[in-house]
C-alpha cells in the first residue's frame, strides 16, 4: 500500500501542468536571473555555469568566470565540471536497474556481495544513508600511502583491516555516508559481473546522449580541452589557485579510482538531459523510479529527507523539490528539480565561491514568490 501511494503521488507530480511555472508571466525573467548571476560574479567572484529550464526548455543558460584563473581563459557554458556527490544519483540508478533485472534486491544484506566487518546492513540502508558505516575517507587519510591511487577494493580492504566502530546500529539513524555509495558501486559490480564505469556508460550516459559525461581518471580529465579546473581562494594576494596544487590534501587525487560516491564529470546541458529522462520510463519503469523520490524510514518508523541518491524537500511555495549538492576541492555543484512546477536549476561552480546558495535561493524566490 505504501508503495502504491508513493507511485500515485509521483505520477500526480509528473503529469501536473496547471501548476507549472510559466515564464510568459514575466517577459523580463532572463534579465532578472542574469542580474542575480552578474552580481554573484562581481561581488563574490563566482565562476560557473547556470542553467534554468522550464518544461525542459532553458529560459536562462550562461557562463561567467574563468576555466583557468591563471590563464584568464573564459569559462564556456559547455565546459565540463566535476559533479562530486551529485554523482550519487547515477549510482542509485544503476542499483535500481539491477533490481529491475532481478540481480539484487534492496533488502539483501551487504555481505551477500561484499565482505565488510559490519553486519545487518542492507542495500536499502546504503541507498538511504542509514547504514551507520564509518567514513572510509578518514581511514584512508590516516593510513593510505598518498603517492598511490586508491580504488574501491583498497578502501574496502582498509575497512576490513582497521574496522573502526560503526556510527550507530543499522537502520536506527540517518547520517550521510560516502562509504555507503562506494560499497553500492562494488555491489553493482558483483551483482552484474561488469565494471561500474562501463555500467554507467552503457546504461545511462550513452542511451541519454550525455556525450560529455563520464567517470574519468585524472589523466583523462587532463586531456579534456573544455575542463573547468577547480580553484580555491587563497590569501595573501586575493587570488585563485588550482585545487590540485596541493596533492597530499586533495583526496580526489589519491582516491582517484574510487567509484560510487563521486567522480562523474559532466556539463549543464547533459544534466538537463538526465533531468528530463527522469520524467519518463526511458531508464526504468516509473513505478520503480518513484522509489528514488520516496523518503527513507528508520527502524522506528521515523521518516528521513533522503530517497535513493536524492535529497527531498517540500513546502507550499516550491512544491516537491528533489535535489542534490556536490562538493570537491575547488568545486560546488547542485541540481534542483521542482517537479510540481516542471522547473530545473543546474548550477556548477569551479572556484569554491560562497555565492552558491544565494544564487539558487534568489532564483527560487524570483520564480516562486507569487
Amino acid at each position: 500500500m505504501k508503495g502504491l501511494l508513493a507511485l500515485c503521488l509521483y505520477l500526480i507530480c509528473i503529469v501536473t501542468h496547471a501548476q507549472s511555472y510559466s515564464n510568459k508571466a514575466d517577459p523580463n525573467i532572463y534579465d532578472k536571473i542574469d542580474e542575480i548571476f552578474i552580481n554573484a560574479n562581481r561581488d563574490q567572484q563566482f565562476s560557473g555555469v547556470l542553467l534554468v529550464a522550464v518544461n525542459g526548455k532553458p529560459i536562462y543558460y550562461a557562463a561567467r568566470g574563468f576555466r583557468d584563473f591563471s590563464k584568464h581563459s573564459a569559462l564556456l557554458k559547455t565546459d565540463v565540471f566535476e559533479l562530486a556527490s551529485v554523482s550519487k544519483q547515477f549510482t542509485s540508478m544503476i542499483i535500481m536497474m539491477l533490481r529491475e533485472e532481478h540481480k539484487l534486491n534492496f533488502d539483501d544484506p551487504v555481505e551477500k556481495y561484499i565482505r565488510i566487518p559490519y553486519k545487518g546492513i542492507t542495500i536499502r540502508m546504503l541507498l538511504n544513508h542509514t547504514s551507520g558505516l564509518p567514513d572510509y575517507q578518514d581511514i584512508m587519510d590516516k593510513h593510505w600511502d598518498k603517492t598511490k591511487i586508491a580504488g574501491n577494493d583498497d578502501a574496502i580492504a582498509y575497512l576490513n583491516q582497521y574496522a573502526p566502530p560503526p556510527l550507530f546500529s543499522p537502520g536506527t539513524a540517518y547520517t550521510y555516508s560516502n562509504t555507503g555509495y562506494l560499497v553500492l558501486a562494488s555491489i553493482a559490480e558483483k551483482a552484474s559481473g561488469k565494471d561500474f564505469i562501463e555500467l554507467c556508460r552503457a546504461r545511462i550516459f550513452k542511451p541519454l546522449g550525455m556525450k560529455s559525461t563520464d567517470i574519468r581518471t585524472n589523466e583523462e580529465k587532463a586531456q579534456l580541452k573544455n575542463l573547468a579546473l577547480g580553484h580555491i581562494h587563497v590569501n595573501p594576494g586575493n587570488r585563485h589557485v588550482r585545487a590540485d596544487s596541493f596533492p597530499s590534501s586533495d583526496y580526489t587525487i589519491w582516491l582517484g579510482n574510487r567509484k560510487g560516491p563521486g567522480r562523474v564529470s559532466s556539463t549543464a546541458e547533459d544534466l538537463l538531459k538526465w533531468d528530463q529522462a527522469l520524467y519518463t520510463n526511458r531508464l526504468i519503469p516509473t513505478d520503480a523510479l518513484s522509489q528514488a523520490f520516496t523518503p527513507g524510514r528508520l527502524s522506528d518508523g521515523t521518516q528521513t529527507s533522503y530517497g535513493f541518491g536524492w535529497m527531498l524537500y517540500q513546502n507550499e511555495k516550491t512544491g516537491h523539490l528533489i535535489f542534490h549538492t556536490g562538493d570537491n576541492p575547488g568545486y560546488h555543484t547542485q541540481i534542483r528539480r521542482y517537479i510540481d512546477k516542471k522547473v530545473t536549476i543546474i548550477l556548477l561552480n569551479n572556484n569554491d565561491s560562497p555565492a552558491m546558495d544565494s544564487i539558487l535561493d534568489g532564483i527560487e524566490t524570483l520564480l516562486f514568490s507569487k
